[in-house]
């Protein structure tokens, strides 16, 4: 059911908002985990388990919490996953034992495989097939968002007290819950659409080899992958390949985000609108390939910075189309592939930093000639992927 139009703006940007508020949650504490590593004397690799604890919930819990979006619907899953990514961010700021921090991790993750499936799920119920690409490019728009403004903000807060990020986004976490509660309403769907979701999520297994599923699954694993392995050893490469400083760092990080932002709020519907969401992501894959390959061989400051630019321009772009096509696909089992596209998000995470931080000790240029190749393998699969109408 599509909600009228001031109502829908309305509930959009809430929604938004709170998917703003994890992801700057996320992205806040990353100034301050190398002040917080010194203080309780941790080894790198326990920064690393950290950082997978939270991505292993969120496999484990994705796909659970897909049927739950559809079965307990999306408002509550919204509030009760705000308010866990809440109580993580708090747990984190007074832990002074590492198995605190896991804890608060863990509930991280918890928090991100119920929030990703509702929020898909909710904005796919309240908008038209027409309006929904525009839709799911804000969704990534405040995902991306997020990322950029959340690590200046946790500078800042970070120079009056080392946990004082994590209190901060513990409370937007709290009020964003407090907020969907009273604010949001659950769409309503029929209790035939109801009765469906069931038989959906009871076949899931079967209904994922079918290639209207599979394949879109696949391009997830790969461009979560590709892009955690790309980001993963990018500031070691562009250390160790041309003397990067930090700032040269995250300037070329911070441009090439927010301009991604701008494309994906100006453009993403309108291209969609002219070639479709199957071809814009062959096309993204192809390019990206292309330009991590060309990532290797560039060598100067510009030339970097444009090769950048486009990588992150891909994904940001793959990200929402592939969203706005599986919510076009799964009729009333939003809920149900929103959390697919978790689980095989979270996979893509899990093992895409792993092995680009051992090939990369082998030679810099490794975990970049690999996800060019499975990159360039995830196109040639794309060409095999039919356009289907929506339920």
């Amino acid at each position: 059911m599509v909600m009228q139009k001031s109502s829908l703006n309305k509930t959009i940007y809430l929604v938004l908002i709170n998917l703003f508020i994890v992801f700057l949650g996320i992205g806040l504490v990353i100034p301050v985990m190398p002040t917080l590593m010194r203080e309780m004397h941790l080894e790198g690799s326990t920064m690393g388990y950290l950082v997978a604890a939270f991505a292993f919930t969120q496999l484990l819990v994705s796909p659970i919490a897909g049927k739950w979006v559809d079965t307990f619907g999306r408002k509550k899953m919204i509030v009760i996953g705000m308010l866990l990514f809440a109580l993580s961010e708090m747990l984190f700021g007074f832990g002074k034992d590492v198995w605190v921090l896991y804890v608060s991790r863990m509930l991280g993750g918890v928090s991100a495989a119920f929030m990703m499936p509702a929020v898909t799920a909710f904005v796919a119920d309240i908008t038209s097939l027409k309006e929904r690409p525009k839709a799911m490019g804000y969704v990534a728009a405040a995902i991306s968002t997020g990322f950029i403004i959340g690590p200046g903000i946790g500078g800042f807060l970070a120079e009056h007290g080392t946990r004082l990020p994590f209190f901060f986004a513990a409370a937007l976490g709290f009020l964003g819950s407090i907020f969907s509660l009273v604010i949001l309403k659950e769409p309503k769907r029929p209790e035939i659409e109801e009765k469906k979701t069931e038989k959906v999520a009871k076949s899931g297994f079967r209904k994922l080899l079918e290639p209207i599923y599979l394949i879109p699954m696949l391009i997830i694993l790969v461009s979560s992958f590709g892009l955690a392995a790309f980001e993963t050893v990018y500031s070691l490469f562009v250390d160790h390949k041309f003397a990067f400083t930090p700032k040269d760092i995250a300037l070329i990080i911070t441009v090439s985000g927010i301009l991604g932002v701008i494309a994906q709020v100006l453009s993403f519907d309108r291209i969609v609108e002219k070639i479709g969401e199957i071809r814009l992501i062959q096309v993204c894959m192809g390019v990206s390939a292309i330009f991590i390959f060309a990532m290797i061989k560039v060598s100067t400051y510009w030339s970097i910075l444009v090769v950048t630019f486009v990588i992150f321009l891909m994904f940001d772009l793959i990200r929402p189309a592939l969203t706005t096509y599986l919510s076009k696909i799964a009729g009333d089992a939003q809920g149900f592939v929103g959390g697919l596209n978790s689980t095989f998000t979270s996979i893509g995470n899990i093992i895409g930093p792993g092995i680009a931080g051992i090939l990369f000790d082998v030679n810099i240029d490794y975990p970049y000639v690999l996800s060019m190749y499975v990159l360039a393998l995830s196109f040639v699969i794309s060409l095999f992927w039919k356009e289907r109408q929506a339920n």
